[in-house]
């Protein structure tokens, strides 16, 4: 891990905007790649959730200017393809399918860089750019481009359609702040009945800081069946037993990445079949759900806040991506 001197970019043509990064946050990933445990290639540019100020602008851009603070969603969106009308914005059908990761990884899946950069060019600014709600803290926004907005599209819809649905939510993957922000976004949003599986002592402490109650491994089943669960937990047993647990109708949603198939469990067919069962998985429509995570933030209805391990300058980014964390906030 070590800084690298690297060309200004610089505007390339119209829409465009270059932004200067105020408070990026660690994705779970994150934690992947540096241990050298991700099947990406190297070298990777880090950074994909951010908070960032506007430095400059193309001819065209009209719904930010020079000073504003945005969020900056981690895919690379262009607003007018038929996916970004229709919302699904993490599919751009303008970009290549592996440039669409936008931010962040290796110079084989993105050109466009990462956040923990002095500048960043953004290539479709009013597409993507949002700005962040008046009197909400960067430090506290930054993970809205990704992992907030992850554990979010996990719980926050099925419990409008249900509301006060129990949640079972089994964590672990990664670095593992999205299973904690999705069972603390569970109570936030009213859940009668939030359960967090997770051996991790400090992952369940967070969890039950914020309301849900904590069982320290995975069992073969749990007390109750749930009609909203969650899979953040990369593990063979954790998807079993949040698929496994389905009420009727109920509806699973994996945040977790499966680069192993090893690790995928038979699925049980028949009783999902029985239940009328929804399983759900992929990557994130950031730049669509953002929004509504940032007014969620800005009403104060959930507070990450507990879940960041540490704040950290920028400079000390090098060092501090090699420790054990939940979360990490780095700002100027």
């Amino acid at each position: 891990m070590q800084w690298r001197e690297a060309p200004d970019p610089v505007l390339a043509g119209d829409g465009q905007a270059i932004v200067r990064h105020l408070a990026v946050a660690t994705c779970d990933l994150d934690a992947l790649i540096v241990s050298g445990r991700s099947p990406f290639p190297a070298p990777f540019t880090l950074g994909h959730e951010g908070v960032a100020e506007v430095l400059e602008i193309g001819d065209g851009v009209t719904t930010v200017r020079p000073g504003d603070r945005v969020l900056v969603p981690f895919q690379i969106s262009c607003g007018t393809c038929g996916a970004c009308r229709a919302g699904r914005s993490g599919n751009c059908e303008t970009e290549a399918l592996g440039t669409t990761y936008g931010f962040g990884f290796g110079e084989e899946l993105t050109r466009f860089g990462g956040f923990l950069a002095d500048r960043v060019l953004v290539p479709y600014a009013d597409a993507m750019l949002v700005r962040l709600p008046d009197g909400l803290a960067p430090e506290v926004a930054a993970g809205a481009s990704d992992n907030l907005t992850d554990a979010y599209r996990a719980v926050a819809p099925a419990l409008a359609q249900r509301p006060g649905a129990p949640v079972l939510v089994v964590g672990g993957a990664m670095s593992g702040s999205i299973g904690v922000y999705a069972a603390g976004q569970a109570v936030a949003l009213g859940s009668e009945d939030v359960l967090y599986v997770d051996a991790d002592p400090g992952r369940r402490a967070l969890a039950q800081a914020y309301g849900a109650r904590t069982l320290d491994h995975v069992p073969d089943r749990v007390d109750r069946r749930f009609p909203v669960t969650v899979d953040a937990s990369a593990s063979r047993e954790g998807l079993a037993l949040a698929l496994g647990s389905l009420d009727r109708d109920g509806i699973c949603t994996s945040t977790a990445i499966y680069f192993d198939p090893a690790t995928v469990p038979s699925f049980p067919l028949l009783g999902m079949y029985v239940m009328g069962s929804t399983f759900v998985t992929g990557r994130i429509h950031a730049r669509r759900d953002a929004p509504a995570v940032l007014d969620l933030l800005a009403a104060g209805t959930f507070d990450p806040g507990p879940a960041t391990t540490r704040v950290v300058p920028f400079d000390e980014a090098a060092d501090a991506l090699v420790e054990d964390y939940v979360k990490l906030v780095f700002t100027r």
